[in-house]
Formats: C-alpha cells, sequence, structure tokens
C-alpha cells in the first residue's frame, strides 16, 4: 500500500510539473494520468506556442479528453486558460466547439467581450450557453437578494398607526396572537402593523456598471442582480453600462439574458461621463442608492469625477463603490481614487455576490456600509 502511494505521489508531481521535469521518463505513468499529461502538455508547454493546433478537430478532441479527465471545475479553468495563452477564439466563434465547453462566468464574459463579432452561426449557441449561465445565477442570487430587501422594505416602511387601507392584516394578527379571545373566536388586535402610502417608489437604485474588459464578471453579476431588483414593485431600479460611452439597459431588465448581450466589454473608461448620466436619472436624492461597480481606472477627467461624485453624495444620494462584485478575489483598483472616495463619505471596497443583497438591505435601511469592507 505504502508504495502504491509512493507511485502515485510522483505521477502527481509529475503532472504537476510537466514533461520537463523528467526528461528521461523515470516517472512510469499509468493511463488515466498520461491521458491528463497529453491535455495538460498541449495547454502549458511554454516550448511551443498553440499546442493545440489550428484547426476544429484538434481543439474539439482536446475540450472532450478534459471532461473526461478532470471535474468540471478544473474544467472550466482550463478553458479559461486555453482562451487567454492559446487564443482560441475558435472556441467561441464556431458553434459545435461552443456547445462542448463547459459553461460558466469566464465563459460568458469572454462571449460578451466578442458578441458583435460573433457569426449567425453561433449567436443561438453563444445564447443558449449564456442563458444557462444566468438560469444557474438566478437560482443562486434571486432569493436570498429578495428576501434581504423585503425584510428592509417592510422595516423602512412599516408604521404603527396605519389607516385601514394600510394595515398589513399577517403580520397584525400573528403580532396579536396572544390577545386572541376564545369567547368570541378572534383576535382583538391591541397593536395594527402597517405600510405607509408612499407607494411602490420606496427606493431607487442605479447600478452603473464599469464595462472595460477586466469588469467581465461584474457585469454579469450585475445583469442578473438588476433583473431581480426590478421584479420588486417597491424597487425602481436602473441599470447603465459605461466605457468611454454610457448605455442604459434598463428597458431589457425583463430578460437579463438580452441586457448583457447589449453590454460590449473591453473599452475604456470614463467614469465622469457616467456619473453625470446617473444623475439625470435622479429625482428624489434621499430615496436613491447609486451602486458604481468598477476599479476606478479613470480614462477621462479624474478632478471632474470626484467633483460629480462629491455633488452626488452631498446632494443625499447613498452611493457605493463597488471595485469588484465577482468571485474572483481581490481585485486591482486604483487606491488613490478609492481613498478619495472614501473622504467623501462613499464606502469603496470588492463585494461578493453572496454579500451583495444584505450590503443592499443595508443601504435600504440607510445603515453604515463600511461595515461590508473586507477584513
Amino acid at each position: 500500500m505504502e508504495k502504491l502511494d509512493a507511485i502515485e505521489h510522483l505521477e502527481r508531481w509529475r503532472l504537476i510539473l510537466g514533461r520537463p521535469s523528467d526528461p528521461e521518463d523515470t516517472v512510469p505513468l499509468g493511463k488515466g494520468a498520461a491521458g491528463m499529461d497529453q491535455v495538460l502538455d498541449a495547454l502549458y508547454d511554454g516550448q511551443r506556442k498553440g499546442g493545440l493546433g489550428s484547426s476544429s478537430p484538434n481543439v474539439n478532441r482536446w475540450l472532450g479528453d478534459i471532461r473526461r479527465y478532470f471535474p468540471a471545475p478544473v474544467v472550466q479553468v482550463l478553458q479559461r486558460d486555453a482562451l487567454e495563452r492559446l487564443g482560441l477564439t475558435q472556441m467561441l466563434l464556431e458553434p459545435e466547439l461552443l456547445g462542448a465547453v463547459e459553461p460558466d462566468i469566464h465563459l460568458v464574459g469572454a462571449l460578451l467581450s466578442l458578441n458583435k463579432v460573433l457569426p449567425a452561426q453561433t449567436r443561438d449557441t453563444a445564447r443558449m450557453v449564456v442563458r444557462k449561465v444566468v438560469s444557474d445565477l438566478e437560482k443562486r442570487l434571486h432569493h436570498p437578494l429578495r428576501a434581504a430587501l423585503h425584510r428592509a422594505l417592510q422595516r423602512h416602511t412599516r408604521n404603527r398607526r396605519p389607516r385601514p387601507g394600510e394595515i398589513d392584516w399577517r403580520r397584525t394578527i400573528h403580532q396579536n396572537m396572544k390577545h386572541y379571545q376564545p369567547e368570541y373566536r378572534t383576535v382583538i388586535p391591541e397593536t395594527l402593523v402597517g405600510f405607509s402610502r408612499k407607494g411602490q417608489a420606496l427606493r431607487h437604485v442605479i447600478l452603473l456598471t464599469d464595462q472595460s474588459g477586466s469588469m467581465a464578471s461584474s457585469v454579469v453579476f450585475a445583469g442578473v442582480f438588476g433583473a431581480a431588483l426590478a421584479s420588486i414593485r417597491a424597487l425602481q431600479t436602473h441599470v447603465v453600462v459605461f466605457d468611454t460611452a454610457v448605455v442604459d439597459l434598463s428597458e431589457h431588465l425583463d430578460d437579463p439574458v438580452e441586457l448583457l448581450f447589449g453590454t460590449q466589454l473591453g473599452g475604456g473608461t470614463d467614469i465622469h461621463k457616467a456619473l453625470c448620466y446617473a444623475q439625470t436619472l435622479v429625482q428624489t436624492p434621499q430615496d436613491t442608492i447609486l451602486v458604481l461597480i468598477s476599479d476606478l481606472f479613470e480614462g477621462g477627467n479624474r478632478a471632474e469625477m470626484l467633483r460629480k461624485a462629491a455633488e452626488l453624495r452631498q446632494s443625499g444620494v447613498t452611493i457605493v463603490a463597488l471595485l469588484a462584485l465577482s468571485d474572483d478575489g481581490a481585485p486591482a483598483y486604483d487606491h488613490e481614487n478609492a481613498a478619495a472616495f472614501a473622504q467623501m463619505d462613499i464606502p469603496a471596497f470588492a463585494c461578493t455576490p453572496d454579500v451583495f443583497p444584505d450590503l443592499l438591505a443595508a443601504a435600504v435601511n440607510r445603515e453604515d456600509l463600511n461595515r461590508f469592507k473586507p477584513g
């Protein structure tokens, strides 16, 4: 048993270090390990570029091999590395290859960056890939977001002196069960719970998302969250993306896939212009939450950007700058601009999608958002 463990240990190190670590083949590889070695060598052998070749059959075979030898999370990493290291854009431009890949959020980002040049025969397949990833994200994120915001909105709007048409009977009965009168077989409410008459325009949320290439995952998550927010009647929602131009995608909030295909990843960055547009959407500053999703690398006028951000904040708009909205770990960002935002009482930090619902709920309740800063 110890000998078998030692052989397996050597095999693993041989796979990790690659063929150059054992030029004389002193470490024997089993059939499965040899297959893994071939697919890894085709991708990571630095001595030869384009190890998968330029033909579709080679790429298709490699895609099938990695799915056979590795679990889905590893497959996604290998696919992403193949796109970055070997420039295999044919994986995304040919429907038969695209249909063979393992969908994930990074693949969606790559597709969105190419969506203006995708051939007609590939578009339907690309949409199917994007829709699958979006559907998976919705299952993961919609319920926590809606639950957190419903709690926040109810807490914000509930009052103890409601008019008859404003009474929340379910909560009123629940809170007054201790006053149940058996002889009358009814509850005598001592306290009424209701909602104010502010109706359905309680909060206005603007997701202002940088669509430069480094923000691909954030763009996808923002699109999914935007669609979920739009389904909450007590919120007015806008989703706006920007590079050096500004595009309002709010008309597509009923279809997050259509919304995402309205983005154009990879452009420059003009945060000042984006903030100017966001200001035109603000009607009641005290009821507006502006979520700026950007690494804050300003390609436009930095001084004007900071002045506009300060103007919005001083008007009463709640602003938070998310340096990333993704699971990708610590992002690169402009530290000077983040510090300048913090001095204006605009928190600036990265946020994971799982934390975002609670962050937005805290913004609705006007709580201190700095508590969400990592570490």
